[in-house]
């Protein structure tokens, strides 16, 4: 599985690369700066991107925006941001792209190796990988306006868990409720988001995002 690997920070970035080279990944390409990585995307085509949202030469959202235009050059290029950072309106942007194989991850939040390939691979595979806090933030940002506003706080729960890309039975065990409980928290869901529910977790994330995105 071929990486391209975006980040400033030259120790990490070299960690990166040992950890993917050591599980079975090629990294083909590790840059420290926007121009750089959308380059390296456009050129390379990988199978999954690991990018960095605040790299050189301003330190503010370049990694976000090198990707989102890559994408738009390479339709669905998978690409997981791992970050210190939520920086919501390049987030929901890329987030909302209804074909998938995207991620976002806190440094601070991963908190095993396995966790962290486990995501590389989930969104080369056209999944999703989202980290609770983005998906929080997001969340916040809409807690008072329009449909969402009327989610229940467990239905509000479901909702990150499936941005997580878990399954229903996944759910059901990490909120200690049943998988009915789970099927009928999540019809109501997009219910009361005016979205028809989808035959994956990966496709019914992606319809949220593309609703929050969008409001």
């Amino acid at each position: 599985m071929r990486v391209v690997i975006a980040e400033d920070l030259a120790l990490l970035r070299d960690g990166l690369i040992r950890l993917l080279e050591a599980h079975g990944f090629t990294v083909v390409a590790a840059v420290e700066s926007g121009p750089q990585l959308r380059d390296a995307l456009v050129e390379h085509r990988p199978d999954v991107a690991v990018v960095d949202v605040r790299l050189p030469p301003t330190f503010t959202d370049e990694g976000l925006q090198a990707a989102i235009e890559a994408r738009g050059q390479v339709p669905g290029l998978p690409i997981l941001v791992l970050s210190q950072h939520v920086e919501q309106l390049y987030a929901r942007e890329l987030l909302s792209d209804d074909r998938g194989a995207v991620g976002y991850l806190l440094k601070d939040r991963v908190f095993d190796v396995g966790q962290f390939l486990d995501a590389v691979r989930r969104v080369a595979e056209g999944g999703t990988a989202m980290d609770p806090a983005v998906i929080s933030q997001l969340l916040a940002k809409h807690g008072d306006e329009g449909p969402l506003a009327s989610l229940t706080p467990r239905e509000q729960e479901v909702l990150a868990e499936m941005a997580e890309g878990r399954s229903n039975s996944a759910i059901a065990g990490r909120l200690f409720i049943t998988e009915k409980a789970v099927s009928k928290h999540i019809n109501n869901i997009f219910t009361k988001l005016d979205l028809p529910p989808g035959t994956d977790d990966s496709r019914r994330v992606r319809a949220v995002l593309a609703w929050l995105n969008n409001n």
